[in-house]
């Protein structure tokens, strides 16, 4: 089974500083981190069937299997990133790991 980990960014403050940010510092710590298979960003705004979301940004990474998600977690490159999170995402931000299937 594969594996994803789901980042839920809360709408923040100052939407032009948390992009840039986001763009110039974050994903590139991010793209350095072992053994992520693909990476997808939210675009545009998030709703819900109910109206807005309460988040800015959704960012989906895949892993080949929650073990290499596991092995992953303990890299130096995954502690840079998580590190940076203070720095850009004080409107707060939601991780979620899981493992998936086809249906």
């Amino acid at each position: 089974m594969a594996a994803n980990v789901l980042v839920l960014f809360n709408t923040p403050t100052d939407t032009a500083a948390f992009d840039a940010h986001y763009t110039e510092t974050h994903l590139p710590l991010a793209r350095q981190i072992p053994g992520i298979r693909s990476t997808t960003l939210s675009a545009g705004p998030i709703g819900t069937p109910q109206g807005p979301a309460p988040y800015y940004m959704i960012v989906q990474f895949g892993f080949e299997s929650m073990a290499a998600l596991q092995v992953t977690l303990t890299s130096p490159e995954f502690g840079a990133a998580a590190a940076d999170l203070f720095n850009f995402a004080g409107a707060g931000v939601t991780i979620l790991m899981y493992e998936t299937r086809d249906a």
